[in-house]
């Protein structure tokens, strides 16, 4: 018989070894571990828009796995409105959109887009193709429940509720109306995000881009998003989309999201890039392993395929400007989503994204801080924490400036949505004029949605007249898309404030197009105006228009000029020793300061150590 108290010392002592036991046991896994370096690979939306084909998608992935994966490039990301099997390129099918949905409410691929999909199959096939090429599989869905499930009241999988019990109008995107939000706490909510992430792990899905989540922020649905990923079984990284994220919630996306974006959608535009030293600055401090901010795509390489901005093109961004993009995001250390379509990349872009140094610095660097602004010289710098060097960013960001507007002959002051007609008449002299310049900015709000119509824009003089439109410009530029005549910047007609006009100029902000003044004319009459396809927009849509008779420019700064960095000011004494991590050359050893000449637009990127 064994002795009681002894019992109990020997159930004391199991009980505590099986605590020490569990203790033991790897926790819980958390979600920050699914991305402890910047998430790399590629999407489709900057080539594709909303109708990329699996065999694109395939495509890119076997380039992907040829040429990148050795360099760290993993992620094969689909993009909005898989489901819809007949989406347009620029813009949205929101009037016949052939949905693709399951009983339960659940959008699923467009057979006649990926086949592989069919017999309800889903997108199993397509990550099992990318899985085997050792490559990860990811999707874009849009955050709510789908407006026709909740029209059609399916039922919601683990629930007696339906989606008509769980949604709300409130909230709804006023871009895309696919979805409506859902209210957490009504019974079948939570059950609704799990249904859908259970789904998507039988397809074996790494990557989830969620739009219209975070800008403006939908902390509830965040939150039963989070939960339905963790209880997936799968080990699936949450991209929060667009921006920017309201800074105020950087904190709740960092214990939420693996990475969230900073600025709204980013093209190929130096503005919107150079805009992004601001942006990293501010985003800076809530950067941690596993939680990254986002600066968005990489609109590099082959572009507008079939896309929303722009016609099919080799990316704008001049070869300076790429190489500041891919230094910045780098020193930054923000997620690489490379937007344009793989197979078509030249050696120059496929350069940029195999340099292994340079990605050693997004992957391993630690202490990224801006060191200094100085005007539009800028200089980031890290540290490298195997050996103690320091990797030093220099950008020159330097544009030759625009003279001011009490510059210009005729300043239409800010067009906007609350404008009366969304537009203003235009009466300018020209007399003694040699040259014209028809320029459309930005109205300050900073956003890419400023489409801008010059209207049957007229000269007079010596009792002629003469439709501007009718004469070649010498040079005409446009913010998005390309100046058009006699049609908006977006290909359709010329309208502003309900009316439709058959001449004029179709441009974008920021835009300048130059002319010669024919002998004789002395006015430009006609009126501007916000087009149709600007003003419907969430965003934006603020422009101002002016009118110069001599160069709207002030003059340039050199091409290149030294951006001078004491090296005190990165903990560094004595001599040193400089790399250029683009060109893989040592360069001279440098004591006391290192000024290297940086090229307009341009940056350097730099491993300094103690000699």
């Amino acid at each position: 018989m064994t002795h009681p108290t002894k019992f109990f010392v020997i159930a004391l002592l199991l009980a505590s070894s099986a605590v020490a036991f569990a203790q033991k046991k790897t926790p819980a896994s958390d979600f920050h571990q699914w991305a402890p370096t910047p998430p790399m690979g590629w999407n489709s939306w900057d080539c594709y828009g909303p109708t990329v084909t699996e065999a694109e998608v395939k495509a890119n992935a076997d380039y992907m796995a040829k040429n990148l994966k050795s360099s760290g490039w993993e992620y094969v990301v689909v993009d909005i409105r898989w489901y819809v099997g007949n989406d347009t390129a620029h813009g949205y099918n929101e009037k016949n959109p052939d949905f693709n949905i399951d009983q339960y409410g659940r959008f699923v691929p467009a057979v006649n887009r990926f086949p592989s999909a069919a017999g309800g199959k889903g997108f199993k096939p397509l990550g099992d193709y990318l899985h085997s090429k050792g490559l990860k599989f990811g999707i874009h869905i849009m955050r709510g429940v789908p407006v026709v499930a909740v029209q059609r009241k399916l039922p919601i999988l683990g629930s007696k509720a339906t989606a008509a019990d769980i949604y709300s109008k409130e909230g709804q995107a006023a871009w895309l109306h696919d979805m409506y939000t859902v209210v957490a706490g009504r019974p079948g909510a939570q059950e609704y995000y799990d249904s859908l992430f259970k789904l998507y792990a039988s397809w074996g899905l790494d990557f989830v881009k969620i739009d219209d989540l975070s800008e403006p922020y939908h902390a509830p649905e965040i939150e039963m998003i989070r939960r339905a990923i963790d209880k997936s079984g799968r080990k699936i990284v949450l991209s929060m989309s667009p921006g920017e994220t309201p800074i105020a919630n950087a904190q709740h996306a960092q214990q939420h999201a693996n990475m969230w974006r900073t600025v709204g959608d980013f093209w190929d535009s130096w503005e919107q890039l150079k805009e992004h030293f601001d942006v990293c600055n501010r985003w800076n401090p809530y950067r941690q392993p596993g939680a990254w901010p986002d600066a968005d795509m990489l609109p590099m390489g082959r572009l507008g395929i079939r896309a929303e901005r722009g016609d099919d093109r080799m990316t704008r961004f001049t070869r300076d400007e790429q190489y500041t993009l891919m230094t910045l995001w780098s020193i930054f250390r923000s997620p690489l989503m490379f937007g344009g379509d793989l197979p078509s990349n030249d050696p120059f872009t496929l350069s940029l994204l195999t340099n292994k140094e340079v990605l050693n610095v997004l992957n391993t660097s630690t202490n990224n801080r801006q060191l200094f602004r100085h005007g539009d010289l800028v200089a980031w710098t890290a540290d490298d924490p195997k050996t103690g060097a320091k990797y030093l960013a220099v950008f020159n960001a330097q544009d030759q400036e625009l003279l001011p507007a009490s510059a210009a002959a005729w300043n239409s002051g800010t067009i906007s949505r609350q404008t009366p007609g969304q537009g203003k008449a235009l009466d300018v002299d020209l007399k003694g004029a040699r040259t014209l310049y028809l320029n459309a900015r930005d109205g300050g709000d900073g956003s890419a949605w400023d489409h801008a119509n010059w209207l049957a824009p007229t000269l007079t003089g010596n009792g002629k007249t003469l439709d501007l439109t009718s004469i070649p410009w010498k040079e005409a530029s446009a913010g998005w898309g390309k100046t058009t005549i006699d049609k908006s910047v977006s290909g359709g007609e010329l309208r502003v404030g309900g009316k439709t006009y058959a001449h004029g100029i179709g441009t974008h902000a920021n835009s300048i197009i130059e002319y010669e003044v024919p002998a004789g004319m002395t006015h430009l009459t006609g009126s501007v105006g916000l087009d149709q396809a600007g003003a419907v927009q969430n965003t934006g849509g603020t422009v101002q228009f002016l009118v110069f008779t001599q160069s709207p420019y002030q003059p340039a700064p050199p091409d290149s000029v030294q951006v001078r960095v004491s090296l005190r000011e990165l903990g560094l004494t004595g001599t040193c020793t400089v790399r250029d991590l683009w060109s893989g050359q040592e360069l001279a050893p440098v004591a006391g300061e290192f000024a290297p000449y940086v090229r307009r637009h341009g940056a350097k990127l730099y491993r300094i150590a103690k000699k």
